[in-house]
């Protein structure tokens, strides 16, 4: 048997439980160094305490590392951050919290009624400097308002009413906001500008937003009336609507229709908008079709109706009128007639009217008439029955073109109509809106 090797096992085994037992003693004291007395710790806190005039009425306390706080304190907030004070002293274990709150009016009025003194005090003593920011904001806006209306500058540069207006309001709120920024930079709140520009910023974009019809609108007049398509009286069409201009704000164009009611088109729809102005040419072209019989010579009723419109007063001989031959139909045949007037002479409409009066009775004394339209009704007959039929039915006469209209059929009357001017004028005098218009 190797008892020997057993016995030297065993003793290996052994060995380290007895140094574990000699190194670690559940039963040791813990031996801890410099630490502050209950009386240094009750000390210490009380000094901290006489310093704070909140916590006049608190009393501390220590046993053992533990501070036992008694008392009251003006809120629950007050008495939080006294306890986390406490627990910050070195040497303290535990804090127990015994404070109550009061619950004075007195007591709670009390520290705003303070920070309101103290707020009146700095405002007493910063008046000065506060007078002197005040000051500078009235000089640099009395300095805007004089700028401001010693726009005329504007006007020599080509600018119109509403741009000029534009660009003076633009150079009143550029002086005011720099002397804005100087009453801040003497108030010494440099920072609040910074949140000031961010704010205008973002109150700019929410602006912007909530009036953009209006901005839209706003810059379109401005831009209208620096283009200036338009005049007063001017007979324009601005997509389905036809009136002539009365005026020009700078939110909208004020049209008359024909039965003399008012008609208010946005600006931003009178720029995108496709717009047709029919006076700022004095020369205009009228035209109308009339259909005739494809069995009339048509050379002969083409010099006939070319005589007629002629020989019609009012109308221009340069551009001379034309009749054409717009199209050929089965048994018909559309002419068009185009004539030019002068619309500071003659009225469109009555031209126009009295153009195709004329025109109808000198057909009608040629003998052509207006062609109307034929429905074939092809009946189940041998052919030769209807062969016969047709030439039992006799020839019909072929009308008699006669050179030229009468003379009492000639008597028109195209003159220019004043109701509008008339109605525009009154409308002009009367009212006192805008009129960004000359």
């Amino acid at each position: 048997m190797h008892y020997p090797l057993i016995v030297f096992i065993i003793t290996l085994l052994w060995l380290p439980s007895i140094h574990s037992q000699e190194l670690v003693d559940p039963g040791a004291e813990i031996q801890v160094t410099d630490v502050p007395q209950d009386q240094a710790i009750e000390s210490r806190l009380t000094d901290i305490l006489d310093v704070i005039e909140s916590y006049e009425d608190v009393e501390v306390q220590v046993s053992s590392g533990v501070v036992i706080l008694s008392g009251s304190v003006p809120s629950a907030r007050a008495g939080r951050d006294l306890v986390a004070l406490a627990s910050r002293v070195e040497g303290v274990i535990y804090v127990q919290n015994l404070l109550s709150e009061q619950m004075d009016i007195s007591t709670r009025v009390q520290p705003t009624t303070q920070k309101i003194q103290e707020m009146f005090n700095s405002l007493i003593r910063s008046l000065p400097i506060v007078l002197v920011a005040i000051l500078t904001i009235i000089v640099f806006w009395l300095i805007g308002q004089w700028a401001g209306n010693r726009g005329t500058w504007l006007h020599r540069l080509g600018f119109t009413e509403l741009a000029a207006d534009l660009g003076e309001r633009i150079i009143r709120i550029l002086i005011v906001g720099i002397g804005f920024l100087i009453a801040l930079q003497i108030l010494d709140a440099t920072a609040l500008v910074g949140a000031l520009l961010g704010v205008a910023g973002v109150f700019g974009l929410a602006v912007g937003f909530a009036f953009r019809n209006i901005v839209e609108n706003y810059l379109a007049g401005v831009l209208l009336s620096a283009r200036n398509p338009f005049s007063i009286g001017d007979a324009i069409k601005i997509g389905e609507f036809t009136g002539n201009v009365v005026r020009l704000t700078s939110r909208d164009t004020v049209l008359m229709t024909g039965d003399g009611n008012h008609l208010r088109i946005p600006n931003s729809t009178m720029i995108t908008s496709v717009m047709t102005n029919f006076s700022r040419n004095p020369l205009r072209r009228f035209e109308f079709n009339i259909t005739i019989s494809a069995n009339v010579d048509l050379s002969t009723t083409r010099r006939l109706g070319l005589t007629i419109l002629q020989q019609m007063p009012g109308l221009l001989a340069e551009p001379a009128p034309q009749v054409l031959i717009a199209e050929l139909r089965e048994n018909m045949v559309d002419l068009t007639f185009t004539a030019w007037i002068n619309q500071h002479e003659s009225d469109f409409a009555k031209a126009r009217s009295e153009a195709i009066r004329l025109v109808k009775i000198g057909f009608d004394n040629a003998g052509i008439n207006m062609s109307e339209p034929i429905q074939r009704v092809q009946l189940a007959e041998p052919i030769e029955s209807v062969a016969k039929e047709e030439k039992a039915q006799p020839d019909l006469p072929q009308p008699t073109i006669q050179p030229a209209v009468t003379a009492s059929s000639a008597t028109v009357d195209i003159a220019t109509d004043p109701t509008m001017t008339k109605q525009l004028a009154k409308e002009i005098s009367t009212s006192k809106e805008e009129n960004l218009l000359k």
